[in-house]
């Protein structure tokens, strides 16, 4: 844990035991809660399943007749 230093105050030695004892219990707490899994890849990504909207191309107009063949 880096140094924490007291810049405004004056705290007596309880107030700053209880302000570490804060600190250093949130530190442990986000070390607790890191994810053990790695992140879902690509594999795993269920947005691929999603059709995305056609988008017109270049010569889209021209093709568009080709179809309803």
């Amino acid at each position: 844990m880096a140094p924490i230093r007291v810049l405004h105050g004056q705290p007596n030695p309880e107030e700053l035991a209880a302000v570490l004892a804060v600190v250093s219990a949130r530190a442990a707490a986000g070390a607790a809660a890191a994810p053990e899994e790695p992140p879902a890849g690509v594999w795993r990504d269920r947005a691929a399943l999603v059709r995305r909207m056609p988008q017109p191309g270049p010569n889209a107009w021209r093709t568009s007749a080709w179809a309803g063949r």
